[in-house]
């Protein structure tokens, strides 16, 4: 069996849990393939390195094959690995190394027992849905996809921004705000959860637009339906504004004409069998705990 690992940055508190993740596969006499950037920090600190394969694309991947894609970081680093695997039906096992945790839901205590279940086929696929942005203008340089979030947000001074919105071409709302949100399920936990947007079960075939500070106070969250097609045209003061797919952004102008809908491929997130989103949430948000205790 072979395992691609993924982490954007090694950091020395983290050498412990890289190097069991190094000897677990090693000791189930599996074969690994770093991306290259990180293989490089961490090559000579590893005891009992020999060298390894690396990938730095998505074609490197196709070619090595890896039967999953380990992730080490937070949720951001799972946010990076569409690009890699899109069509390659790898699914992603996001070992936790930062705070949150809503997507990377393995514990570093738990490396030795998540990657014997997966090896065992002990565990459960969650098909994840992701964003397609459709530009007139080239943007993103091809990679026109997101598993959280789109976000249009104000940029270079403090004026508003007004986001004209259309919902499968019909006029939805001119939006007077800091910046629009379109998140799916998965993204429903992050930016948008800290604007006011609900929190949306994973496969409940929905999208969400929130707006981010809007002048309106009687504007809200709207959940719709995920086969919509969503449009924007933007205006304000400003010659530039920011948009998001993730955690790569671009800078446009009102020139632009975006449409939005739902991708014609997901991402597959490895969970545990003692782990679902219920629980997930229970645990990162404090549900059901009796705080003031």
């Amino acid at each position: 069996m072979r395992f691609a690992i993924y982490s954007r940055l090694f950091k020395p508190q983290d050498l412990p849990y890289i190097q069991e993740l190094f000897d677990v596969i090693g000791g189930l006499g599996g074969e690994v393939t770093v991306i290259e950037p990180f293989y490089k920090q961490i090559f000579k600190k590893l005891e009992g390195e020999k060298g390894h394969d690396v990938f730095n694309t998505r074609e490197d991947l196709e070619a090595q094959k890896p039967d999953l894609l380990i992730t080490m970081g937070g949720d951001g680093t799972i946010l990076d690995t569409p690009i890699l695997i899109k069509g390659l039906n790898i699914p992603i096992l996001g070992i936790n190394l930062g705070r949150m945790g809503f997507l990377a839901t393995i514990e570093k205590e738990n490396i030795r027992k998540a990657v014997e279940s997966f090896v065992q086929g002990a565990f459960y696929l969650d098909n994840r849905t992701l964003l397609h942005l459709e530009s007139n203008m080239p943007i993103f340089k091809g990679n026109h996809f997101a598993l959280n979030d789109l976000t249009l947000l104000k940029r270079e001074t403090s004026s508003m921004i007004i986001v004209h919105t259309y919902l499968n071409g019909e006029f939805l709302n001119s939006y007077w705000a800091d910046g629009v949100i379109l998140a799916t399920p998965t993204g429903s936990t992050g930016y948008s959860l800290s604007c006011g947007g609900p929190i949306i079960y994973p496969d409940s075939g929905n999208f969400v637009i929130t707006p981010v500070a809007p002048h309106n106070l009687y504007v809200r969250p709207f959940v719709i339906s995920d086969d919509s097609v969503v449009s924007f045209e933007i205006e304000g003061r400003a010659e530039h504004f920011l948009c998001t797919l993730d955690s790569r952004y671009e800078q446009i102008t009102s020139a632009h004409r975006l449409a939005i809908r739902k991708a014609d491929f997901t991402v597959s997130l490895v969970r545990m069998q003692n782990r679902n989103f219920l629980t997930t949430i229970r645990q990162k948000l404090f549900w059901g705990t009796d705080i003031r205790n």
